[in-house]
């Protein structure tokens, strides 16, 4: 049985993708459905990733808000992906992480690419803002991690672009 969150997640992409319906959260939250926080959620199918959205910071009154909200995102505004199609519904694993708020890194020293995500962002251009979940396939080191996060996710190719980097935890639900 998947956890609560990411049986709301799947109920959230079902109706929006059938139905054009944003679900309402259950009556009776669960304790990590009550908090605040950032939340992602990452839809793949057949191993390979097929949407992922999330919020840094909490956008919602609560997780249970968060989930609905970026559980339509990665289904339907990932601009990597076309939107999910109902023949798909039946294929998809869906994995939600709640972030710990995030904290200044000062350095390197300070990551580790298998228990912390990274934000990098410009101290140039500050709207250059990008962010990497831990624990990914093919992110072995913390050189790696920084480098995907500031080149890929943030858009930042000068390597002598001042940046300022931020980690935090995630508690992933299955």
């Amino acid at each position: 049985m998947a956890h609560p969150l990411v049986e709301l997640a799947r109920k959230t992409i079902e109706a929006y993708v059938k139905e054009g319906k944003v679900i309402e959260p259950p009556k009776e939250l669960t304790p990590e459905m009550k908090e605040r926080a950032g939340v992602f959620v990452s839809i793949h199918k057949h191993g390979e990733l097929r949407g992922c959205i999330g919020t840094i910071e909490p956008t919602q009154p609560n997780v249970a808000m968060e989930v609905i909200q970026n559980a339509i995102s990665a289904a339907t505004r990932d601009p990597r992906f076309p939107p999910v199609r109902p023949d798909e519904l039946p294929y998809l694993e869906i994995k939600v992480d709640v972030l710990s708020p995030p904290e200044p890194v000062s350095g390197p020293e300070d990551l580790d690419p298998k228990r912390y995500g990274l934000i990098v962002q410009s101290l140039k251009h500050p709207w250059k803002r990008g962010l990497l979940l831990p624990d990914l396939p093919g992110i072995e080191t913390v050189e790696q991690q920084i480098y995907w996060t500031r080149v890929h996710k943030a858009g930042i190719t000068d390597p002598n672009e001042p940046v300022q980097m931020f980690r935090f935890e995630v508690k992933r639900y299955t």
